[in-house]
């Protein structure tokens, strides 16, 4: 078990933990202090912190979301001795309107909330539309990094790496109706992105 590895100071297993986590975990901190430098300063106590705090995680939740939890304290403190820490749900406009309908996207009672309700057609039953579908994972990419921050983070958890609702939610310090919202707008913007694109292909 992972745990234990790192428990008996298994290095390899540590090292492994970094390389899935420190890119993620430098993008988090970074949403909250002031710089990249400060970022990795905040990552490096964090790490630091995980690995005293090995002997007393007691398994209530999982090792990821134990770590970043520890990340997410470390990184508001800093942010607020900056003077530059801000409540998430105050960057979340009640009044702006979705950029795609909600009927795109499946229900909340379907097996994948939250996905596609129907693939752009292009995607759909030939090798073009295959090729195309690989082509455009360089457009969700680019759509995605160019959301306003904290939609971004939402949609790279949970649909990226496969985060939980609550995970999201523990990490960024978000209500559930505020995730859900910056979930629908990081999806919708990304659709979006890849409706134009593949207009813009019919037309050439």
């Amino acid at each position: 078990m992972l745990v234990e590895r790192l428990r008996a100071g298994d290095e390899d297993a540590f090292m492994m933990l970094v390389e899935q986590h420190q890119a993620m975990m430098l993008r988090i901190a970074r949403m909250y202090v002031s710089s990249q430098a400060v970022a990795e300063e905040v990552v490096q106590d964090a790490w630091l912190g995980i690995l005293q705090g090995l002997p007393k995680f007691e398994g209530r939740s999982s090792l990821r979301t134990w770590m970043y939890r520890i990340l997410a304290n470390i990184a508001k403190t800093r942010g607020q001795r900056e003077g530059r820490s801000q409540p998430f749900s105050s960057l979340i406009d009640p009044d702006a309107s979705p950029s795609v309908p909600e009927s795109w996207f499946r229900g909340a009672d379907d097996r994948w909330p939250g996905g596609w309700s129907t693939l752009p057609n292009d995607w759909r039953g030939t090798p073009e539309g295959r090729l195309l579908a690989a082509e455009t994972i360089h457009v969700v990419g680019e759509a995605i990094d160019g959301l306003p921050p904290v939609q971004a983070e939402v949609i790279r958890l949970r649909d990226v790496l496969g985060w939980t609702s609550e995970e999201v939610r523990n990490v960024l310090d978000l209500s559930e109706t505020n995730q859900r919202v910056l979930l629908h707008r990081a999806r919708s913007g990304v659709r979006r992105a890849v409706d134009e694109y593949l207009e813009k292909g019919q037309q050439g």
